[in-house]
């Protein structure tokens, strides 16, 4: 009923309407909930039948303003996949999302927002290849001790460490020497006896070159909600 009121407002006849409801209801795994209300889904459902009602009057502009947050990861990769199968067909997508992680599966051209400013835009590939090498992640045992362990690692790296002393973690860029600045790092932190969690080496992330461009982590609360400070616009699809 809901699917057929929106093909209603879009024009269609109600033959119509009624037909592309349950296509759209079968792709979306929701044929079988299709005669309950709304308000028995879950919230995973919900936001599929969210999506649904847009692609109602099959639209070659889509606009979908955090389709996944508060979504369990199941949920959230459902809609990942339909997501996908929309591009492929064709459509084009204006996404905002909280999660970077998001962006660098779904995204074909990323702009990145930080305080109502655009501070960056490209591929996911671009955007890394801003910081270039690596990052070494270090984990601390003991989030206390985070203030000293960055000081002991000052000048350690290839660049300014970001450090996050609610959760003990510093990201410090590393360039080409990986190996040998997290061997340098561990042993200076074992000689103060600061203890860590774990540590990995890895190849820069979105979330890296946030906080490259901006200084903070993208997902910093404000207030009573969970918003990120600065609000990633992703444009994808086959459209420039």
């Amino acid at each position: 009923e809901n699917l057929v009121l929106v093909g209603r407002l879009y024009g269609l006849s109600r033959t119509e309407a009624r037909r592309r409801s349950n296509e759209i209801l079968e792709r979306f795994g929701l044929a079988e909930a299709g005669g309950r209300t709304a308000k028995t889904y879950s919230g995973g459902m919900r936001r599929r039948l969210d999506v649904a009602a847009s692609l109602v009057g099959r639209p070659r502009v889509l606009f979908l303003d955090e389709p996944t947050t508060g979504l369990d990861p199941r949920s959230r990769a459902d809609v990942w996949a339909f997501i996908r199968e929309l591009q492929d067909e064709g459509t084009t997508l204006l996404l905002t999302t909280q999660y970077l992680e998001e962006a660098d599966h779904l995204a074909d051209r990323i702009a990145v927002i930080d305080l109502g400013n655009v501070i960056a835009v490209g591929t996911s590939d671009d955007l890394k290849d801003r910081i270039g090498g690596e990052v070494l992640e270090l984990h601390l045992l003991s989030a206390d001790e985070t203030a000293r362990a960055a000081a002991a690692l000052v000048g350690v790296g290839a660049g300014e460490a970001h450090v996050d002393h609610d959760t003990g973690m510093i990201r410090l860029p590393v360039g080409d020497a990986g190996p040998a600045v997290m061997l340098q790092s561990t042993r200076q932190l074992d000689e103060l006896n600061i203890r860590l969690a774990g540590f990995a080496l890895h190849r820069p992330t979105l979330d890296d070159v946030f906080l490259s461009l901006t200084g903070h982590a993208a997902e910093t609360s404000t207030g009573s909600e969970p918003k990120a400070k600065g609000r990633r616009r992703r444009q994808q699809g086959r459209d420039s």
